[in-house]
């Protein structure tokens, strides 16, 4: 869908609700805009849904799908209707959005604790806006050290944390012990990198989505926890207010 670059307004305001843009590329329903605060599906956080209304004409568009394309953000509609140089205000399905935000930074906290606690890296996750799952490599899985761990990352999560995000070139950012928490994984190969700071807590190369307080996580809840085989030990958690 052509060469287009969209910038990711989301980057640097995850509280972006609403935004004007222009769209650049369509093929039938798919559309790629300027720019978005609409997250695509990406690094374990599900995609963004809403709407886009057309300048023009009046009409609401649902955006059903959000994905990273060669060409930019793809926007995929319930239909199709848009053409190139249609400027359109987009709308976040609010609700859906922050609620992955809290995840993804309690998803962070919970991470931090683990790894000072046990060195354990993380081997895979996957947010949600009912639950969220995260993979350990780690050896001995005792539900009652699990337990204290969530208790000690609600007890940061409760002392109203701040969280931001910035910026390091890449030499800068690789030199802070932890910033990559993903077994076997390295930060893309740019060279300015995106970092996500828990203050005293964490700080972690990444692209999505968070709070801007741990006060706004609220209460982190075991849902259950799995054996997933050798060292691969899996955690899902949800959200309480």
């Amino acid at each position: 869908m052509g060469t287009s670059v969209t910038r990711l307004l989301y980057l640097d305001d995850s509280y972006l609700r609403v935004f004007d843009s222009k769209v650049l590329d369509v093929q039938e329903n798919r559309v790629i805009l300027a720019d978005t605060a609409f997250y695509p599906t990406g690094g374990g956080q599900p995609h963004d849904t809403g709407k886009l209304t057309s300048a023009i004409d009046g009409q609401v568009y649902s955006v059903l799908d959000v994905i990273k394309g060669d060409g930019g953000v793809v926007h995929v509609l319930d239909r199709g209707g848009l053409s190139v140089g249609d400027e359109v205000r987009g709308e976040l399905d609010w609700t859906r959005r922050y609620r992955l935000m809290r995840m993804h930074t309690a998803a962070h906290l919970l991470s931090a604790v683990l790894f000072k606690e046990t060195g354990a890296l993380i081997t895979g996750n996957q947010k949600g806006v009912d639950r969220s799952r995260i993979d350990f490599d780690l050896e001995a899985f005792e539900r009652e050290k699990i337990t204290e761990y969530v208790n000690k990352a609600n007890e940061l999560a409760s002392q109203g944390v701040p969280v931001r995000t910035y910026y390091l070139r890449r030499d800068e950012a690789m030199q802070i012990p932890g910033v990559v928490k993903l077994a076997g994984a390295l930060p893309p190969e740019v060279e300015v990198l995106r970092i996500v700071e828990i203050q005293g807590i964490d700080v972690q190369a990444d692209a999505g989505t968070h709070v801007r307080n741990t006060s706004e996580i609220g209460k982190i809840e075991v849902v259950k926890m799995e054996n997933r085989g050798r060292h691969n030990r899996r955690l899902y958690f949800t959200l309480s207010d």
